[in-house]
């Protein structure tokens, strides 16, 4: 068999009537939209319901999948405790899953769990559908900080899977949509919380799955959403299938959206394989910028290949601008993927005889020795953007107020222990922010003193 449906729903646990005591009437269209999904589950009598949930384990490299026979979970932190849950796992089909995964060399398993009970991302859900179908096992999956086509990956995975155990399936994608949509609601407002929403319900409207890889990582950050993970994956289950998609509701009264929406496979479509559009498009584009860049950048991304494909250090090569064989400088250089940092290593002082060697030095630590990441491989080299920042003098400063984060970067000091932040990096808004961050990596703890310095840079792109 192969996946049934999909179905994009929210998890405020205010729905359930034993914890809103009458609160829930806000959300009554969100209600009314769920009871519909849970009537259309029931109907469908799939013999599995795989959950992708945010509150379940949650790893930065690797997406945890419900281990054992089964698992419990109660409301009880939500002072709730009669309102409970017992499941079984479908454990045939989180083996296949597993096996799957390690054969794409996709970070996922059963390992780490740190809670067996079940999540309220996972039970809010089962809360509606339970009413009204009591068979059926379940999977239960958590999202990770892998980049936006890992997660498209596992839910390609996912439908393999099912189709090979023969399971009748539906994918329940819980998860809200922005947090930041009213003032007055528990995380306040910010202009990308309705903007994501507005996008959101649109690209899932239409079912134009490819659109979920434009959602800027900083954008979704700022809109405090927590689903988007969750219907990629989805959407990867979907993925080279026609979909009749509906919106069912959304709403935004308590300051979180809540966004309903269905989803039927309708056959093959040759035109939906989102991800591999996605990564040719990607490709192309990194190699049109790989073809403009200057010589700072080429040189960096020719000592990246060499490294990477012959474990060889590049010879400074012919031809270059008379100052990155002449002038001393530190340099950084940054290697993004997918829009996501893949490696970032630098000196703040000259370690080498030319800007031309601390490039070439630079450019192999960053590609095999970030600790932060994996080594660079082979077939992703097409995919990476490469920038150079050369490091101008530091100079003390007496406050933040001579801090511009636009304009310079900060080193913070306490003692031997040294944090710096380059400047005009995506997301960082603030001086308080870059200080912040600058500290934190330099493992200077909020109560130290510490030193402030400054510094421009010349960033080739």
């Amino acid at each position: 068999m192969s996946i049934l449906a999909t179905f994009m729903v929210p998890h405020p646990p205010m729905i359930v009537p034993e914890i809103g005591k009458g609160s829930e009437r806000q959300v009554s269209e969100t209600t009314r939209a769920y009871e519909q999904v849970a009537d259309e589950v029931a109907a469908l009598r799939p013999e599995v319901m795989i959950i992708t949930s945010p509150h379940s384990v949650m790893y930065a490299d690797y997406f945890h999948i419900s281990p054992g026979s089964g698992a419990t979970g109660s409301f009880r932190q939500f002072r709730a405790p009669g309102v409970s849950f017992t499941e079984q796992y479908d454990m045939p089909l989180v083996r296949r899953i597993c096996d799957l995964a390690e054969a794409a060399d996709l970070p996922a398993g059963t390992l780490g769990e740190r809670d067996a009970s079940l999540d309220h991302g996972t039970m809010v859900p089962l809360w509606f559908i339970r009413q009204k179908y009591k068979e059926g096992k379940i999977v239960r999956i958590g999202l990770s900080g892998l980049p936006l086509t890992d997660h498209y990956r596992l839910g390609q995975i996912i439908a393999k899977a099912v189709e090979d155990t023969g399971r009748r399936a539906v994918i329940i994608a819980s998860g809200d949509l922005s947090h930041k949509l009213q003032e007055y609601g528990p995380y306040g407002f910010a202009k990308e919380g309705p903007e994501y929403d507005r996008r959101i319900m649109d690209v899932c409207g239409r079912a134009a799955f490819g659109e979920l890889f434009d959602f800027d990582e900083t954008f979704c950050d700022k809109a405090a959403e927590c689903g988007h993970r969750s219907f990629v994956i989805m959407a990867g289950a979907l993925d080279g299938l026609g979909v009749k998609a509906t919106a069912l509701s959304h709403q935004d009264v308590t300051g979180v959206g809540y966004g309903v929406c269905t989803f039927y496979p309708q056959g093959t479509d040759p035109e939906r394989h989102f991800l591999k559009m996605y990564q040719e498009e990607t490709e192309r584009e990194c190699l049109e910028k790989a073809a403009q860049s200057d010589a700072y950048v080429r040189l960096a991304r020719a000592s990246v290949e060499l490294w990477v494909l012959r474990r060889k250090k590049l010879s400074v090569p012919e031809g270059l601008p008379t100052e990155m064989l002449t002038r001393q400088a530190g340099t950084f250089v940054s290697i993004h993927k997918n829009g996501q940092l893949r490696g970032c290593i630098g000196t703040i002082a000259a370690t080498q005889d030319s800007i031309a060697e601390e490039i070439i030095s630079n450019a192999i630590s960053a590609c095999s020795r970030d600790p932060r990441f994996s080594p660079i491989t082979e077939g992703e080299l097409k995919s990476l953007e490469i920038s150079v920042d050369v490091l101008g003098e530091t100079e003390p400063i007496d406050s933040p107020a001579e801090l511009d984060v636009k304009r310079y970067g900060v080193i913070v000091s306490c003692g031997r222990k040294r944090g710096l932040l380059l400047p005009n990096l995506d997301g960082v808004d603030t001086v308080e922010e870059q200080i912040s961050i600058a500290r934190r990596k330099g493992g200077i703890r909020e109560d130290e003193p510490y030193r402030l310095e400054r510094f421009e840079v010349v960033r080739h792109y």
